[in-house]
């Protein structure tokens, strides 16, 4: 067995499973799970129309890069989105379909970090985190090094506190904006000033951009990497690469259709590796991918969604939890009365809502756990339950005095 399979630690929805194992909720109190970030919303259906009309395309072979059609919608979409209008986005150079953002992330640090170097190469990462993340570098061969992201920071990666002696060692840096699970952005200053690093100490940057179009300003959508690498000149997106995912966007989550885009030497050899790693998709997949990146309509009214599950559960839960609407993505990330095991448990034992501590989304660094006394809340199911959850939240810590 591959010995760096030990640094791996459980799941945080193991961890959880473990930590109610053995509670039994009220019976009559239906269960709203808040824990899991899995879209609720109902998938498009001319996206599943698209799926089905395709089906035939099941007796043949995908290309590992995917159709020319696909890659030429991504890279019409992403200069749309991202106003790419100084810096080319080639489809046949600078774009990949994945198999999801999950899928992505993970692999492009087993292609990419170099294990031959003096010092164990070091892969940067936001605490708390998306799991992947950790297990990628592990796998890798590499060291993660955890960024908190608290309060302090505005919930964002304050690149300045990261020693000079790690930036020498950096190969890799995992950022994620808007943040899971804080929902904070990355100013445009802030990914500027880390190309900026990046060209200087030549490390890859993958940026985790898969809730970049769930966010509750209509008029002012995040920043992306590559709108910032175009905006700044960088010929090529050199050092700079974006994951985008349809699973949020466009309540796909099942599909697992997703992209990656930019630095086009890095990406020839990532397409290198991938046709052994095997993860082209499904020409049907490839076409109801098409359909859902040309349409913004379903993408809309998807916000809207998420904008009135905001309104309605922060009314509730402000007078009785330290929280607060986040910038973007579709989490809430409050502080806990109790610890957050405790709260979770007991919410989960006397409410029937399932939330996820925030402990097992972060490791302790600098002496802390940024994750520590709060709880993940996705609000992902429909409008009535997450209102229905937040009252349920409210009632359990007004009980507690």
């Amino acid at each position: 067995m591959n010995p760096r399979l030990a640094g791996l630690q459980s799941y945080p929805f193991e961890k959880l499973a473990q930590l109610i194992h053995g509670v039994t909720p009220p019976p009559g109190k239906a269960p709203v799970r808040l824990s899991v970030g899995e879209p609720q919303h109902a998938a498009p259906a001319f996206v599943l129309e698209a799926l089905k009309s395709h089906l035939a395309g099941l007796s043949r072979y995908a290309l590992t890069k995917g159709s020319a059609n696909l890659r030429q919608t991504i890279a019409e979409w992403a200069t749309r989105r991202f106003h790419l209008n100084s810096i080319a986005l080639d489809p046949e150079r600078h774009v990949l379909p994945l198999a999801g953002t999950r899928e992505g992330l993970f692999s492009i640090a087993q292609a990419m970090i170099d294990r031959n170097t003096e010092s164990p190469p070091i892969v940067i990462m936001p605490n708390p985190f998306y799991q992947i993340y950790e297990g990628a570098a592990l796998l890798a061969g590499a060291q993660p090094y955890f960024l908190n992201t608290t309060e302090e920071t505005g919930f964002r990666m304050d690149f300045s506190r990261v020693p000079e002696r790690i930036w020498e060692r950096v190969q890799m840096i995992y950022i994620c904006s808007p943040g899971n699970p804080t929902g904070s952005l990355l100013s445009h200053e802030d990914l500027a000033r880390l190309i900026g690093l990046a060209q200087q100490h030549d490390f890859i940057i993958a940026s985790d951009e898969c809730y970049s179009e769930i966010y509750l300003d209509e008029a002012n959508p995040p920043a992306g990497l590559l709108q910032v690498a175009n905006d700044l000149g960088i010929e090529d997106y050199r050092h700079c690469l974006a994951f985008h995912s349809l699973s949020k966007r466009s309540n796909l989550p099942g599909m697992r259709s997703g992209f990656v885009a930019g630095d086009g030497a890095v990406l020839t050899q990532y397409h290198l590796f991938r046709t052994y790693h095997g993860c082209a998709l499904p020409p049907p997949t490839q076409a109801a991918s098409i359909a859902a990146w040309n349409d913004e309509a379903h993408v809309r009214a998807n916000r809207d969604q998420y904008r009135a599950k905001f309104d309605a559960v922060l009314k509730i839960l402000k007078p009785v939890l330290a929280v607060e609407k986040p910038e973007s993505s579709f989490y809430l990330w409050p502080k806990t009365p109790q610890d957050d095991e405790t709260f979770a448990r007991e919410l989960y034992a006397r409410e029937n809502v399932l939330t996820l501590p925030g402990s097992y989304l972060s490791r302790t660094a600098e002496g802390v756990n940024p994750g520590q006394n709060r709880v993940r809340m996705a609000l992902v199911a429909p409008l009535p339950e997450c209102v229905e959850a937040a009252q349920r939240i409210r009632n359990y810590v007004e009980s507690l005095g």
